[in-house]
């Protein structure tokens, strides 16, 4: 069974150098992609196994991962090196996000046509062997993990508020921290 972390040849490769470094740190790979441009940026996301990483932590990783490719030497331009948390718009990489994510919306893109089309919207309801399945306006629907091309989580209102809350109760988040927001009704929260 293949993932989405890493796509291309030179993507392989790289996430062949870094995930044991990243591994014995503790965090997991969740995303790797060497992209162009005037300046080439590779992008490492990573989290803990359990989810979540901090600012710190990304550095971290870049200082570890940066003395290992400075090594290995697998990229012949310069490039910059990105070390990111996944976001709340995450992108979808391995099956076990699939699972992670249930009940949660999802954009997924597969790589050939599937019954005339490639692009898919609708609320993850789990794994079942090796298929994805996904409440959409049709009924839900099983897609082969191998078929995806893409996948990534819609930003919604319930997404952002079960994140901040799983923040919180991690200890992530201290409210004192932010402003108090007016809601429509002019009144104030906290």
């Amino acid at each position: 069974m293949t993932d989405l972390i890493a796509k291309t040849a030179i993507d392989r490769r790289l996430a062949e150098i870094v995930t044991p470094v990243i591994e014995d740190m503790g965090f997991e790979l969740v995303r790797l992609r060497l992209m162009g441009g005037n300046t080439k940026t590779l992008q490492i996301m990573a989290e803990r196994p359990e989810g979540g990483i901090e600012v710190n932590e990304c550095a971290e990783i870049s200082t570890a991962v940066s003395a290992v490719l400075d090594v290995e030497d697998p990229v012949a331009d310069a490039y910059d090196l990105e070390v990111s948390s996944p976001g709340i718009d995450r992108p979808l990489t391995r099956l076990k996000d699939f699972e992670t994510y249930e009940g949660y919306e999802a954009k997924l893109e597969t790589a050939e046509l599937i019954e005339g089309r490639k692009r898919f919207r609708g609320m993850l309801a789990g794994v079942e062997g090796g298929e994805v399945l996904v409440n959409v306006d049709e009924g839900t629907i099983g897609l082969q993990f191998d078929w995806l091309a893409e996948a990534k989580l819609v930003m919604t209102d319930e997404l952002v508020r079960e994140m901040l809350k799983v923040r919180k109760k991690a200890g992530d988040l201290d409210e004192n921290d932010f402003d108090s927001v007016e809601t429509e009704s002019g009144s104030e929260e906290d």
